[in-house]
Formats: structure tokens, sequence, C-alpha cells
């Protein structure tokens, strides 16, 4: 999308957007599935949502405890066979440049795909962990995915045997204490929220843009269509795909 395509309200609503991320004194950014989306990640959830083609039992915690093997290899062609080449857009690109300027303090994320910090980003809070790491399921050791040759399934530790596990938060497991932790704390200090890509539909995640706005933050909300949060809580809503709204607010704050 280029300035010429833009509505006078979408102008309207840039300006406002970018005006809020220059006066504000601490912005934060809370990000979903649809910041990677441009990045040629699927959705779990909506329209063209993974879980509409492929049974999340896989992510159950109890089946991987009972059924490894079974849960590596859909793992492994979902997100191994898949994330480790794809490459952040513009959206995270931008990101990373606001941080850099200090327009932002500190990204939260949903994502497990680490596409922020690959941008760049070097303060992001991963609520729901992150592919990139496994941990040991006996003695809870720590590994770099390259550490682990995902030829031969499941991997395993090498100092106790046990078997690995993504380190990011299956279905019924909890969210990581200090993630949890530091992401609240943001939200409650945060004078300015931008949320991109993201409905939030599951707890606790779908609290943050609440506390925020509950501190008097404001929120600006970037997204292909309404979410609940856009009728709620949002002040300012673009509705755009990522990287056509971050190129945008970027063009506007001269990054």
């Amino acid at each position: 999308m280029n300035s010429t395509t833009l509505t006078k309200s979408d102008i309207d609503k840039l300006w406002q957007a970018a005006y809020l991320i220059r006066k504000a004194k601490y912005a934060v950014a809370f990000t979903g599935a649809g910041i990677s989306v441009e990045s040629g990640i699927p959705p779990f959830r909506g329209e063209n949502g993974l879980w509409n083609t492929t049974d999340p039992i896989f992510l159950e915690i109890e089946f991987f405890r009972k059924k490894p093997l079974q849960s590596w290899i859909k793992i492994k062609e979902i997100f191994y066979d898949r994330l480790g080449d794809s490459k952040p857009n513009l959206a995270h690109s931008m990101l990373a440049k606001m941080e850099e300027r200090s327009f932002i303090e500190t990204v939260i994320t949903q994502n497990i795909d680490h596409l922020h910090q690959k941008a760049g980003s070097k303060y992001v809070y991963e609520l729901h962990g992150t592919y990139k790491q496994l941990i040991c399921t006996e003695c809870s050791s720590e590994y770099d995915i390259s550490f682990a040759n995902l030829d031969y399934l499941p991997p395993t530790c090498f100092v106790c045997k046990g078997i690995l596990k993504p380190d990011m938060v299956f279905f019924n497991e909890p969210i990581p204490a200090f993630a949890k932790k530091r992401s609240f704390d943001e939200a409650s200090k945060c004078d300015v929220m931008l949320i991109i890509g993201t409905n939030a539909e599951v707890l606790p995640a779908a609290r943050i843009p609440e506390v925020a706005k509950e501190n008097g933050a404001k929120i600006i909300e970037i997204n292909i269509k309404p979410s609940h949060f856009t009728n709620t809580v949002t002040d300012v809503f673009l509705e755009m795909k990522a990287t056509e709204a971050m190129k945008e607010i970027g063009r506007l704050l001269y990054l």
C-alpha cells in the first residue's frame, strides 16, 4: 500500500497513531500471529488457521508425554520444517527500528517463531515460549535447536537421555512465569500499547491490552479486521495488513 491508495480516514488515523507513539513516555508492542502471516507462517486459528486442517492433539501435553514420537513427527512437520527458513517481514523490522530509536521499549508476543529477535528486537517477552529452545522433560536441561538432530525422533537429552520438548507452551501447560510477570508489568506501566495482528482469544494474553487500558494507556490496533479489542479498548484502529500499516507509521516517524 502506498499513500495514494489510502483514504483520508486512513491517513488521519496513521497520523494519530504516529503522534501517540512519538509523544509516548513508555510504549509497548503486543503482537500475535497476524504479524507473521506475511512471513509465510499460518495462524493457528481463524479462516486459514492451522487447526482447521490439523488436529491440535499433538500439542496436548498429556499426549506428548504418552506418545512423544507421534507428537514430534507432527511438530517437526508443522514447525521445524517451516520456521527455520522463515524471515522477518517489514513489520518485524520496523518494530526493531522503533526500539532502536526508543519509540517503543519492549515487545510482548504470543508467537513462538523468534522473528522479532531475528529482526533485531532485543527486549522480547515470549508469552507462549519459543520453538528455538528445547527442554528436557526429565532433568530440565535446555538446548538451542541447533544442537538437536531432528532426523532422529524424538530428540533426547545429552545429559540424562530424557526426551526433549520444544520450549513452547502446549495445551494444558502454564504460561512461563517470568514472561507472564514481565508482560503484565509492561502492560501496567506503558502509556501507549501498539497491538499488531492478534485477537488474543486465549487467557491470560487476552487480558494484557485490558490491563494497559485500565492503567490509562492509549491503544493503537493494527488488524485486517476488527477484533474483540476494537470496540472495547482500542483508541486508534488501523484496518490494514501489518506491513502496510507499519511502513506508513515508520515513514511518519522518519525511520
